[in-house]
């Protein structure tokens, strides 16, 4: 784990030193295509914020708006939507709270359809270099969620992080590793139940 912090910190600080550059129109397609194409996605996470805080967990996403973050101790924190509403659950204090899906990072990656348009979506940052693809987008309705990044590997394409400015001024990137995507999920990953999330890792992979 040491040596996966160490290479994601290591990709953070290269991309933080890359000089930007304007997006092409086949760049944005190709942004757009791949976060078009993904029906469900899996994966390893470690989220670190700009205040020091670090955890790790598990995502799953199925389309369209469905999704289940598992934060490992000791966050102890589970988020689940089921394409409707998004519960929020402390396990340690065994309190739910309702959030809105515009409230999360991971709101736009569960569209359908994801159009950069310039216009309810607009590019405001753009690098690319023979390894990744970085793209700063904002929502022009975004409420209180700030501008967002986006990179990518680039052989193969493949979503690599997410980074957001939260509403306390935080900035807090969301590291993928060993994604899978399109594979069958189980439906009740994305049912919320009190006495099923209290059952460690019952949908770890094996």
């Amino acid at each position: 784990m040491k040596k996966l912090l160490t290479v994601i910190s290591l990709i953070l600080l290269s991309i933080s030193n890359a000089n930007a550059t304007t997006a092409k129109k086949e760049d944005i397609k190709q942004v757009e295509e791949y976060l078009n194409s993904i029906k469900t996605l899996s994966a390893d996470f470690v989220q670190i914020a700009s205040n020091g805080e670090q955890v790790e967990g598990h995502l799953y996403v199925e389309k369209p708006n469905k999704i289940r973050m598992e934060y490992k101790a000791p966050n102890n924190v589970l988020i689940v939507g089921n394409g409707d509403y998004i519960v929020y659950y402390d396990k340690e204090l065994e309190q739910i709270t309702n959030i809105d899906y515009e409230d999360i990072p991971a709101a736009m990656i569960l569209a359908n359809t994801v159009k950069i348009d310039g216009k309810e979506l607009k590019v405001t940052d753009f690098m690319k270099d023979p390894g990744m693809t970085r793209i700063g987008l904002k929502y022009a309705n975004a409420g209180d969620l700030g501008p967002f990044t986006l990179v990518f590997a680039n052989n193969p394409f493949a979503l690599k992080q997410w980074k957001v400015i939260t509403p306390q001024s935080l900035e807090v990137s969301l590291s993928l590793y060993e994604t899978v995507i399109d594979s069958k999920l189980d439906e009740n990953l994305f049912k919320f139940s009190k006495k099923e999330a209290q059952k460690k890792d019952k949908y770890k992979k094996k």
